[in-house]
């Protein structure tokens, strides 16, 4: 997963006299191009998680169990960085983000942008479901839609604890699952430990979402971003599930936005002062910074030739 804001230059070859023109709707602004990229891969990591979620839902196990919805939100988050993952990077998570910023990988007056774009593609991307499964989830619950109950189906689209789960106790889940994911992330991008390889990340960091999945998922449904829980639950309210979707589960709602940040910067935290900061400085590496600084002294020995020259 890349952590800074890069850009793409394609480099293509033509015969001698022949032009090549852009298109005319070609975006040249960069934090235009940033946005629209994260929006439309967190869209797209959205509308397979969330489908996901209806079709299993709807379907009462007849179209799949808990297993696909983890192998969607996975594969749905490998298919988003694939989408956006050269342009802004494809966080797709607020949290992401936040630590990201937080460790100096992205600039703060970035982060209004990506929380933006996240929350839009969300937000969308619930709609689309929607419209997706609206008979379907009509004929589930006969058109009720509710919060809580045997055919509730505001789970579709947010986050909501086990019956069992206190606020607390929540809040440390959530914690906990952010901090493993960052933790994981960082050592993915360790270019001086095992990162993934070079194409593969994309698949890697869906990996690593369908892990916290099956592993640390029944207690709260695994939100561990804030915008993917924020936005689909907003639109619920206003969709017909009303403002139960924000008193559910002792007013839940706020949990999953402010935990993820708190447990990102703990797990990629916990990474750098355990693994990344004591990574031994490489011979080819000694080298490099050597060049570079004999070539940032070489002027200045030349201005000192020059000047003694002048003198004599």
């Amino acid at each position: 997963m890349k952590d800074l804001v890069q850009s793409v230059d394609l480099g293509v070859s033509r015969p001698k006299g022949v032009n090549v023109t852009r298109s005319k709707v070609w975006i040249k602004n960069e934090l235009v191009r940033v946005g629209l990229a994260e929006s439309i891969c967190t869209y797209v990591m959205m509308v397979f998680g969330l489908g996901s979620v209806a079709q299993v839902v709807t379907g009462q196990g007849a179209f799949g169990q808990y297993l696909s919805i983890n192998l969607g939100f996975g594969l749905g988050v490998a298919m988003g960085a694939h989408v956006g993952g050269k342009v802004s990077g494809a966080h797709m998570n607020a949290a992401v983000s936040f630590t990201m910023c937080a460790f100096g990988r992205l600039a703060w007056k970035m982060l209004p942008l990506y929380v933006f774009a996240q929350l839009l593609g969300s937000f969308l991307a619930a709609g689309t479901i929607y419209g997706v499964y609206y008979e379907a989830i009509n004929d589930y619950c006969g058109g009720n839609l509710t919060v809580t109950g045997v055919r509730a189906t505001a789970g579709i689209f947010a986050t909501y604890p086990a019956p069992y789960l206190s606020l607390l106790a929540g809040f440390i889940d959530q914690v906990f699952g952010t901090a493993m994911l960052l933790l994981c992330l960082m050592a993915l991008s360790d270019q001086k430990n095992k990162p993934a390889a070079a194409g593969s990340e994309p698949f890697a960091v869906g990996l690593l979402v369908l892990l916290i999945g099956i592993s640390l998922g029944s207690n709260s449904g695994y939100a561990i971003n804030p915008t993917r829980d924020f936005a689909p639950r907003v639109f619920t309210a206003i969709a017909g599930w009303g403002v139960d979707v924000f008193r559910s589960g002792n007013g839940w709602w706020w949990v999953p936005i402010v935990a993820p940040p708190i447990g990102g910067v703990l797990g990629a935290g916990l990474y750098k002062v355990l693994v990344e900061l004591h990574h031994p400085v490489l011979p080819e590496q000694v080298g490099r910074l050597s060049h570079e600084l004999e070539e940032e002294t070489a002027p200045l020995e030349k201005h000192k030739n020059i000047c003694a020259d002048v003198c004599v």
